[in-house]
């Protein structure tokens, strides 16, 4: 390959991360940006390849590259559509809301919004748990100083439950399918998940007194609507059971699952009103989903012009663990997505530990700041007084948190593996 095609391509995926990082300022979608730099790269490629036989290996890189693309993207439309159903039936809020004690100190109300929406991750995207979080925080009546500490504590919780399951974090996923963790070795990092949210939430509370109450919200849901939760629930017990005992690949299972949900919206419609289950589908988020196929082009072009061996080089100057807990620092300013992608094309030499302290870092370090996460900046846009200046206030407690948490992952990973 000819150096000057390798400069271009270097300042392609140069420009796509700037596209990432400046997204709020050109207000071009970064869907867009990178999936156009992805693309154009491969182009390149495959014009100055040469020789037939050489066009033949570059197809077969392709062919590998895009076979990674479609399993990560039909996981997580079988499991955005799922929630896309169970949102708009409002089905999570009212359950937590029913559940929810009609009045309640605001300290007691931080500590069960953190916790919800730490749990809600695993099992929903991010960006699917923070409005859902936030939407719970909009209905109780709150001074604006603690709705931006709740504000900041839910980023921090999503971006901690995610981790802990392939269902909440792309990242985790992304990990999971290289072959690094097991979903049972996931698990282990439940527990510094929760210590980190639960030390985030005492750091913040002084100055946070009084009580607080809600109305409860009444709803009625019909049989199908249940039926679906049940499914989306079963789902995700038997992606973890059937991988654990049988290798199955968690991508069949929920696709299995979610044809069982159009099964049953199909057998359990009414005549009065039809429910096109099937319809749910153009309500996943294709611009995510776009974003990480354009992601996923670049980092794979990157690796295999050869760039990647020197992110190897320099992750080996330093130990596992302080190169990791950098990374997720690294993290707050990159997002995590294609951070993650290049260094799982780099191949680092990593023990199981090692990958669980990677696995952590970049899903909680992209907390530290509003824009280091998809959360962080769903929350700008929804509460207001949230701005990047009002957040990096909290940046020493979210440091502490997060460094605890990582402690906790590694010492914890290192005594069970």
């Amino acid at each position: 390959m000819p150096a000057f095609l390798e400069v271009i391509l270097i300042g392609f995926a140069i420009l796509a991360l700037l596209g990432v990082i400046f997204e709020e300022v050109i207000h071009i979608n970064k869907a867009k940006t990178t999936l156009f730099f992805g693309s154009i790269s491969w182009l390149l490629m495959f014009m100055f390849a040469g020789s037939p036989e050489q066009q033949d290996v570059m197809l077969g890189k392709l062919d590998h590259n895009l076979l990674e693309i479609a399993t990560l993207w039909l996981f997580l439309m079988a499991t955005m559509t799922f929630v896309a159903y169970l949102n708009a039936k409002g089905l999570i809020q009212t359950l937590v809301q029913r559940v929810c004690p009609q009045q309640m100190s605001k300290r007691s109300l931080m500590v069960m919004v953190a916790v919800f929406a730490m749990i809600l991750s695993m099992i929903c995207d991010n960006v699917t748990a923070t409005l859902v979080t936030l939407g719970l925080v909009h209905a109780f009546n709150l001074d604006n100083r603690t709705r931006i500490k709740l504000a900041v504590l839910v980023v921090f919780a999503v971006n901690s439950g995610g981790v802990a399951l392939i269902t909440g974090d792309v990242t985790t996923l992304m990990i999971f399918l290289a072959g690094h963790v097991t979903m049972l070795q996931l698990f282990v990092l439940v527990m510094p998940a929760i210590i980190g949210v639960l030390a985030l939430s005492l750091m913040l509370f002084p100055g946070v007194t009084g009580t607080v109450s809600t109305d409860k919200i009444q709803r009625h849901f019909k049989a199908m609507d249940i039926a679906i939760m049940v499914i989306f629930f079963t789902t995700i017990f038997c992606t973890m059971l059937f991988n654990f005992f049988f290798q199955i690949p968690p991508v069949l299972t929920f696709l299995t699952g979610l044809s069982v949900m159009f099964l049953f919206g199909h057998w359990l419609r009414t005549d009065k009103e039809e429910t096109r289950i099937l319809e749910y589908i153009r309500q996943v988020e294709y611009e995510t989903l776009l974003f990480f196929l354009g992601i996923l082009l670049l980092v794979g072009m990157l690796k295999e012009i050869g760039v990647l061996d020197l992110l190897t080089s320099a992750y080996a100057q330093f130990s596992p663990t302080v190169a990791n807990y950098s990374a997720g620092i690294f993290s707050a300013l990159i997002d995590n997505v294609p951070l993650t992608a290049a260094l799982l094309k780099a191949s680092p030499t990593l023990a199981t530990s090692e990958w669980l302290g990677l696995t952590y870092a970049v899903g909680v370090g992209g907390s530290l700041l509003a824009i280091g996460s998809a959360a962080g900046i769903i929350a700008m846009s929804k509460v207001k007084g949230l701005t990047f200046g009002t957040h990096i206030r909290y940046f020493p407690f979210l440091f502490i948190a997060y460094t605890l948490g990582y402690w906790v992952t590694i010492t914890l990973a290192k005594m069970m593996f």
